[in-house]
């Protein structure tokens, strides 16, 4: 029986996938938007079983996020290998905005390693003309990027093409001509180029449509790399546009790799929405589809169509295993688990610390859940429709400018906010913070008393579209807060001005600038059955 490979690879959160192998070894890198560190690398040795094995973006020199929109920061990384130097060029984009012809301040930048594992280079600034910047090591050695432009004049095509323009690693910059080499086709959004070249071609893969319903790969090629490029006389060659009945939607941004024994496989962006609501509060994710190259020379997907496939054939390889990683994070190490992230900026020990208490992470206050610059939120992907996240804090507010606790968090704009803080009548207090949609609302009648406890356990379930919180204060017996948010809302779909998912974290802050600290003992996160 053959083997399968089941879709989505990469679950929750990790769009724009960008795949190498470096002999037996595959490694996709993704975005992570304003999320800190920045760029997701998994890996794998069978294409089957993935692991998250690194995010080489993990300091200020390299990734400095503070005051960026939501949904700005790293876009469309592109990881690539020219036999000595892994090279990864990634946007950071410092402003944008839905609506077209607005301008998009997206820096490009390379960075360089001799192992995936880093130490990483200082970056190289590239330019600013456009995001999804892509580099192509050709075979005489010349290396060449391709982003795509963005024009903001009224009534030009904001998606205006593709760029082309020669990189010099040894004079650290972009060099010689910039031609735009490919317009894009009827589908328009043209954006996400990549660089491959076969027998006498250059092919340019492209993703066209958008990145929500109507997204799609465009396959053009050329023999000279300056085109002109003719379009596959099937494009698109993949998406999941006009059937809601595919269960992987948004299929679009895809990248290409050959296995050491001549298969081809691409990687793909994907989303699975709830439905009826079809909004997707996992994000967007990361397929693979098996493909071929046809007698005339253009890659097809095994089994015929150009839909996404929720099951594939498994390339020709020994299967590969990794050992699931620990769902708790008890915090009795100084090492901070891969899973877990901040928001724009590193943790440092001005707000963050594995060792003021041992076998707790002391999170101080900064700024509110609305900021963009300097919050104490640690976080993590959800990535299933079904989980649950519980922590135990001890935290002693002084006044309700002071609150720390259990979030589901999409954006500054849409956040579910289980929070500990100080009634001046009560005493302390447990209430919810709601924001939907950039208006904050406080769905219960009245904050709950919680006075005298020293811990405060707190749980959210996520069941497909609810959720719903619990508190206790010994961890055994539960109290279920009666109101249950729609998980729906902790997407795209919901915001309509972002790119993520749904996060869950732990986070404190302290609006009288006081630093008042809060302790988390631990921060679970389970999967649940689906």
């Amino acid at each position: 029986m053959t083997k399968m490979i089941k879709n989505p690879i990469l679950k929750g959160f990790n769009p724009d996938p960008s795949i190498v192998r470096v002999e037996e070894d595959y490694y996709i890198a993704t975005s992570t938007f304003e999320w800190f560190p920045g760029v997701q690398i998994h890996h794998s040795k069978d294409l089957v079983n993935w692991r998250l094995m690194t995010r080489p973006l993990d300091r200020l020199s390299l990734l400095d996020m503070k005051g960026n929109p939501n949904s700005g920061g790293v876009w469309a990384p592109c990881l690539s290998y020219d036999g000595d130097l892994f090279y990864l060029v990634y946007s950071d984009v410092k402003s944008w905005h839905h609506t077209s012809n607005v301008t998009k301040d997206s820096h490009n930048y390379v960075t360089t390693a001799k192992d995936i594992m880093g130490p990483w280079s200082e970056p190289i600034y590239l330019n600013s003309s456009g995001f999804d910047p892509s580099l192509f090591h050709d075979e005489d050695g010349k290396k060449w990027m391709v982003n795509m432009q963005n024009d903001i004049r009224k009534g030009k095509n904001p998606f205006a093409g593709i760029l082309l323009q020669e990189f010099s690693l040894t004079e650290k910059k972009l060099v010689g001509p910039v031609k735009n080499i490919f317009e894009g086709t009827e589908l328009g959004v043209t954006e996400a180029p990549h660089l491959y070249k076969r027998n006498d071609y250059y092919y340019l893969m492209t993703a066209e449509g958008g990145t929500s319903w109507e997204h799609a790969v465009t396959m053009a090629r050329s023999k000279n790399i300056w085109g002109p490029y003719e379009v596959d006389p099937q494009n698109p060659m993949l998406t999941s546009a006009n059937n809601p009945k595919l269960e992987l939607q948004k299929a679009g941004h895809a990248s290409l790799v050959e296995t050491q024994n001549g298969e081809f496989y691409i990687t793909h962006l994907c989303g699975r929405p709830l439905r009826p609501e079809m909004k997707c509060n996992l994000g967007r994710e990361t397929s693979i589809q098996k493909v071929y190259w046809s007698e005339d020379g253009w890659l097809r997907l095994v089994g015929g169509g150009n839909e996404p496939k929720v099951e594939v054939p498994a390339p020709d390889l020994p299967e590969h295993s990794f050992e699931r990683l620990r769902c708790k994070n008890d915090f009795d190490h100084t090492e901070f688990n891969i899973h877990l992230n901040t928001l724009r900026i590193p943790p440092d020990e001005s707000w963050f610390s594995l060792t003021d208490r041992r076998g707790h992470i002391r999170l101080r206050g900064q700024e509110s859940l609305s900021s963009l610059h300097r919050q104490s939120l640690v976080a993590r992907r959800q990535q299933a429709f079904r989980c649950e996240a519980e922590t135990c804090i001890e935290f002693e507010p002084e006044h309700f400018q002071q609150m720390a606790g259990l979030v589901c968090f999409y954006d500054t704009n849409d956040y579910i906010y289980l929070r500990i803080s100080r009634n001046e009548e009560l005493g302390k207090t447990l209430a919810i913070h709601h924001m939907n949609s950039g208006e904050l609302d406080e769905p219960l009648d009245e904050e709950i008393n919680i006075e005298g406890w020293s811990k405060v356990y707190l749980r959210v379930n996520v069941f497909n579209q609810s959720i719903e919180f619990s508190y206790s204060d010994d961890a055994v017996k539960w109290y279920k807060i009666d109101k249950v948010f729609e998980a729906a809302q902790l997407s795209d779909e919901h915001n309509k001005l972002g790119f993520t998912g749904s996060f869950i974290g732990i986070c404190v802050q302290d609006l009288s600038g006081m630093k008042k600290h809060a302790d988390f003992d631990y921060f679970t996160y389970f999967e649940l059955d689906e």
